[in-house]
This record gives structure tokens, C-alpha cells and sequence, in this order.
């Protein structure tokens, strides 16, 4: 199995991990360049987690109680059917083979056996690591084990995969300087040699001559994206397994990252560790696969910043995903069970950008909080990414605080609403348990479950063309949204942020001229108000009364 990369880049315990990727450099077991797309998540994932509420105190029974309720409470026939666990399900301490596993006090009997239960109630099961050597609650993580764990989760069943980045340690820019290589076949004696003056050259990439190596140079200039070295004759006896020998001129004390494509396709990635040895000459080793004949491999670092790190790092892990479901399903002749995988990296490295090739969805902002302050910054910021968004490939602006803090009714109603207009992840955060009274009915009253079950609101989050509102008009207290809709319909949201109630409006003219809506000029609308459930025709504009940390939003078709 593949080993991650980073882990050689431990800030605490890096000699375990060196020693790792020393001798165990990884493939990726994905083309280059291709779209993440694993057939989940068209519609934006609805569900619960541990979090927001729970933080580090949670078991099996609390996880097994709550999809219950999500069950008992009408919720998952609303949508909510990912129940996912966050950070402190984990024992310290991985198996005997490496492997993670559950915490032996508050998960006794195991993930796999807590995923078939829930999936028994007709939910689907999440977990939680980080793209880091530790979690955020210093648990062990996955970097440097995206393999082995990938293949867990798919054994276990999981769902859903939320990935953090606490304690992240990013790819080293640098990239090693290339002597020589060889390539032999596994158990053979015999390579092939092919010197640094055989390689094709391009961009910062040169040769550098230095006495003290065998062959008088080496290949520089391949670090942080700045060039490239091709070997365009690289010859292959039959199809295979080959081992490739980096000869290296040593004389750093840092680590260095090199990625090798093969004929185009096939991406080898691998972490050189830091070599000031004896000799100048060093070694490093990597198998590949080749094809019978001639052929290519390009080598470079295209790290060039924080960000290209962390978009590798993410891609890696969603690809093992992708191929552990896959693998465990023809193994055990079973339908497979995709992942969802959502990128939790807080927006620190623009994940929009990139995370449509990574994930399903990706965090736009750092954590949210029960606060109206905290809705409303993280909406801000949310809001403008709506170029991002579409199907399977979501911005997510962190869980839903509804029925948690000082949020008042009002203000929960507005976090719901623009949570649905940004076409965001509907993830619950609050304690679905209280949702269920003592004698086992719906407390269909509770202001939360309320707001939470608006099915109405929920379809216009879950509509199947996917697109994420816009804002079409603000003045910095009151600001109008717009989003298309199946059906040539649309949904209109007045947002009041200011603390005093407001009069808001705008015209069809104005809506109908916006390109990215698709219905008709009309001289009558009809305009239902989605949280009263009453409708009404209007002719000119659309108008509303608005109260304070409120909003008003009204689906709208033709007459």
C-alpha cells in the first residue's frame, strides 16, 4: 500500500517518519489532471455532527441515540442521513498492523460495528482525521497513512470523511539534485543507466558540474515549479514493476520533494530525506510500472507555495478514497460504497480553487460559533464564492449552529435560510436528541426542529441544478440574494443584518435581466413566502417587511 508523503515531515517524532519514507516512497493511484468525481454529494450533504455540541465527549451510545433520534424525529426523511463523528472517536494508539481504531472505553465494540447499526436506522455513518500528524485534539491522524486508513474507512463502511488540517506539515518546495538514475527489474542485478546529460531540459532546470560525483554533474533548478527534467528513453524488457534509483549529490540537510510522471499518466510522488553523509553520492529508490518498450519520465517539484502543498496533500487522500471503495467492493463482491469527502482546511489556502479536482466540498472559512456575529462574517465571506459551487463539488461554510448559543429565533432563521441559498452542506449541530419528548413523540414546537425540518427551505439548498445564490444587491445593512431554480423558478431572499426592522424590495425587471436566470418576463408572479407558507401574486416588484437579524424568502414562478 501507498504511504503518504508529508509524514516524513513530522515537527514531533520526524525520525519515525523519516525512517518511513526512507524506504517506502508512494504511487498515486490516479491519472494526472483528472476531476474528482465519485457520484456522491449532487445535491449538497445533509446530516449531523458531534462537534458543535459534544467536542471531546462522546461514545457509541450518544452516536447510536442521535441517529435515532435523526430517525424518530422525521429528520432523515428530510435529507439528514450522514451521522458523523467528529474528532476523540480514535484510541491513541493504532493496531498491532498500523491501522487506526476506536477509542476501547467510549467505542467498545468498534466502528464497523456502529456503522452497521446505524446504517440498520437507514443512515449513513461519517469519521474524522487530520491532514496532519495529529488531530486537533492530538489523536493520531493521517498523514503519512492516507492508504492504509482509506482502506479502513471502506472496510468499516464509512460514508462520509471530514479531513482537518491541524498539525499539517507541508510538502518541501526544494527537489534534489540528480546525478544520475537507473532502472532495473525487481530481483535483477542488472539497470540501465541514464546520466543527467541524457535528460531533456526545460525552464529553471541545468546541469551543474562537480568534481567530486562519478560522472562530473548534476541535474539543479527542478525546485518550487521552476523546472523540469525529461528522460525520453527509458527502455522496459516487458510490463512491470522496475525499480528507479535516484543518484543524488547530497549536501543538504533539508528535506526534498520530487514527483515523477511516467509516459503522461502515472504520478510517483517522493520525499528525499536530508543527506550530509560521508560521501556526496546518495541513493534513493522508488518502484514504478512500466511499459514493454520506450518510455518517458518527466521529474520536478511543482511546489511552489503553501497552497500547492496543501492541494496535494488533499487530492492524495480524496484519491485513496476513491480506491479503497472501489477495492474493498470487487474484493468482496459487494456494491460499493462511496465517500463523501469533505476538505476541511478553513479556507487557509483558497480550497475553491482547487477543490473541485480534490473533494466533494471544502470549509470557505475557519470555525463557526454560535454567535450572530460569527453567521454573519462567515456569510460575507461565503457569499462571493459562487462561482465555485455546482454539482458534487460544494463551498461549505462550516456546520449549522441552529438551536445552539445566543442565537435568537429570528437569527437562526436567517443562518438556516442563507445556509440554503448558498447552496451550503446542511450538517446539524445542536442536540437532535431534545427533539424527542419523554414519551417518545416529535416536539414538533421546539423552535430548532422548526426551523431545521422546513422542507420547503431545504429544497431550495437541495435544488438539482445546483447553483449558489447571488447577491445582487447590498447597501452593507440589507442585502437581496438571488437563485435560480429548477423549473425556471427562483428564489428570492431579502437579508436585514441591521438591528432595527426594514422595508425591502426589488423589481422583476431587474431580476429577469440577470443572465444567470433563466424565467421568462411575465406580467404576473407567483411569490411564496417559504416560511409562512401563504403566497402572492405580484405584478412589478417583490416587497417584504423584514425584522431585524432577519430575512424574507420567497420562491417565484410565473402565473
Amino acid at each position: 500500500m501507498s504511504k503518504l508523503i508529508s509524514a516524513a515531515l513530522l515537527a514531533s517524532g520526524a525520525a519515525i517518519a523519516l525512517k518511513k519514507l526512507k524506504v517506502n516512497p508512494f504511487k498515486l493511484s490516479y491519472p494526472v489532471d483528472t476531476v474528482y468525481d465519485n457520484g456522491v454529494a449532487l445535491t449538497p450533504p445533509m446530516g449531523w455532527s458531534s462537534w458543535n455540541t459534544f467536542r471531546n465527549r462522546i461514545n457509541e451510545d450518544l452516536i447510536y441515540e442521535t441517529g435515532k433520534a435523526l430517525k424518530d424525529s422525521g429528520l432523515a426523511d428530510c435529507g439528514y442521513v450522514y451521522l458523523n463523528i467528529d474528532d476523540c472517536w480514535q484510541s491513541s494508539m493504532r493496531d498491532s498492523a498500523g491501522k487506526l481504531q476506536s477509542d476501547f472505553v467510549s467505542f467498545p465494540n468498534g466502528i464497523k460495528n456502529l456503522c452497521e447499526r446505524v446504517n440498520a436506522l437507514g443512515l449513513k455513518l461519517g469519521i474524522y482525521s487530520s491532514n496532519g500528524t495529529l488531530t486537533c485534539e492530538e489523536l493520531p491522524a493521517s498523514l503519512g497513512n492516507e492508504a492504509l486508513d482509506a482502506d479502513t474507512f471502506a472496510e468499516w463502511g464509512i460514508e462520509y470523511f471530514k479531513y482537518d488540517f491541524c498539525h499539517n506539515v507541508p510538502i518541501p518546495s526544494r527537489a534534489p539534485k540528480i546525478e544520475k538514475i537507473t532502472v532495473s527489474r525487481i530481483g535483477s542485478s542488472e539497470d540501465n543507466v541514464y546520466l543527467a546529460s541524457d535528460a531533456v531540459l526545460s525552464g529553471d532546470a541545468k546541469l551543474v558540474t562537480e568534481s567530486a560525483l562519478t560522472t562530473g554533474m548534476y541535474i539543479d533548478g527542478l525546485s518550487s515549479n521552476g523546472g523540469s527534467c525529461e528522460f525520453n528513453n527509458i527502455i522496459a524488457d516487458e510490463d512491470g514493476e522496475y525499480i528507479l534509483t535516484f543518484c543524488v549529490f547530497k549536501k543538504s540537510n533539508s528535506n526534498k520533494y520530487l514527483e515523477i510522471i511516467v509516459n503522461d499518466t502515472d504520478c510517483y510522488n517522493t520525499v528525499f530525506p536530508p543527506s550530509k553523509g560521508f560521501t556526496p553520492e546518495g541513493r534513493h529508490q522508488v518502484i514504478i510500472k512500466l511499459k514493454k518498450g520506450i518510455n518517458t519520465l518527466k521529474l520536478y517539484n511543482p511546489i511552489a507555495s503553501r497552497q500547492d502543498s496543501t492541494a496535494i496533500q488533499y487530492t492524495n487522500m480524496g484519491n485513496e478514497l476513491r480506491r479503497a471503495t472501489k477495492e474493498y467492493a470487487e474484493k468482496n463482491n459487494c456494491p460499493e460504497k462511496p465517500i463523501v469527502y469533505s476538505i476541511c482546511e478553513w479556507g487557509k489556502n483558497f480550497p475553491w480553487r482547487w477543490g473541485r479536482k480534490a473533494g466533494n466540498l471544502w470549509r470557505t472559512t475557519p470555525d463557526i460559533r454560535p454567535s450572530w456575529a460569527s453567521v454573519v462574517g462567515i456569510y460575507e465571506f461565503n457569499v462571493l464564492l459562487y462561482r465555485y459551487a455546482g454539482v458534487g463539488s460544494w463551498n461549505d461554510p462550516d456546520m449549522l449552529e441552529v438551536g445552539n448559543g445566543s442565537l435568537s429565533y429570528e437569527e437562526n432563521k436567517s443562518h438556516f435560510t442563507l445556509w440554503c441559498m448558498m447552496a451550503a452542506p446542511l450538517i446539524l449541530g445542536n442536540d437532535i436528541r431534545k427533539f424527542i419528548k419523554a414519551d417518545g413523540t416529535v416536539d414538533d414546537e421546539n423552535p430548532a426542529y422548526k426551523i431545521v425540518s422546513n422542507k420547503e427551505l431545504i429544497a431550495v439548498d437541495q435544488d438539482s441544478l445546483g447553483v449558489q445564490c447571488r447577491r445582487i444587491r447590498t447597501n452593507g445593512a440589507e442585502d437581496i440574494l438571488l437563485k435560480p431554480l429548477e423549473n425556471d423558478e427562483f428564489a428570492v431572499c431579502f437579508f436585514n443584518k441591521a438591528s432595527s426592522p426594514s422595508r425591502m424590495e426589488v423589481s422583476f425587471s431587474e431580476i429577469i435581466s440577470k443572465p444567470f436566470i433563466a424565467t421568462e418576463s411575465s406580467e404576473e408572479y407567483i411569490c411564496r413566502d417559504l416560511w409562512s407558507g401563504k403566497e402572492k401574486t405580484f405584478s412589478n416588484k417583490i416587497e417584504a417587511s423584514v425584522p431585524a437579524h432577519g430575512i424574507r424568502i420567497f420562491r417565484v414562478r410565473v402565473k
